[in-house]
């Protein structure tokens, strides 16, 4: 799908719906700085007024983006690609990822969430739970047994190695020797 530009009598008519949406609530906005009634905001001076219309446009902006990213979301979740939502946006599927990070759900390899570490004689799962953190379980050359304890949790699998390796270290067969 590529990006359509809309004829001159759509573009008209979205302009009018625009701006029919946009003149009560830049009224309420001139209203809430002025203490005026909605009713007298053209009344005002030019500068303040269009100020207004400018801080009205500012909010409907923030809702467009809105709405925008959770129409990708949910055409991430029917399948969509983020090349085919950056081709309907006019931008490249880098940009569609970079815009909305969260719209297109990767499908985690099946070895993700678990793996094997062996050193230093011993080896070690590491095992992401439910919230995505990480555990550990180890068992040292020296037949020394740990686990994390106490609902400790790692916030990445390098984080949850390093603590893992840093066991099988201590409980190598040559640390043992040195004893």
């Amino acid at each position: 799908m590529m990006v359509s530009e809309i004829p001159p009598e759509e573009q008209a008519e979205l302009d009018r719906a625009l701006y029919n949406a946009l003149n009560p609530l830049a009224s309420a906005i001139r209203s809430r700085q002025t203490g005026l009634p909605a009713e007298r905001m053209w009344e005002a001076d030019p500068i303040e007024v269009a100020l207004s219309v400018l801080a009205a446009w500012k909010v409907m902006d923030a809702e467009v983006r809105r709405l925008t990213a959770h129409a990708a979301a949910t055409a991430g979740s029917y399948g969509a690609s983020y090349e085919q939502m950056g081709a309907v946006w006019g931008i490249t599927r880098q940009g569609a990822r970079k815009k909305w990070p969260d719209a297109v759900s990767r499908s985690a390899p099946a070895t993700a969430g678990r793996s094997t570490l062996a050193l230093f004689g011993g080896t070690a799962e590491l095992v992401q739970v439910p919230s995505g953190d990480w555990s550990w379980t180890g068992v040292g050359a020296d037949g020394a047994t740990a686990a994390v304890t106490n609902g400790t949790r790692y916030a990445t699998a390098e984080e949850a190695a390093a603590h893992a390796g840093g066991f099988l270290k201590e409980h190598a067969l040559d640390a043992v020797d040195r004893s």
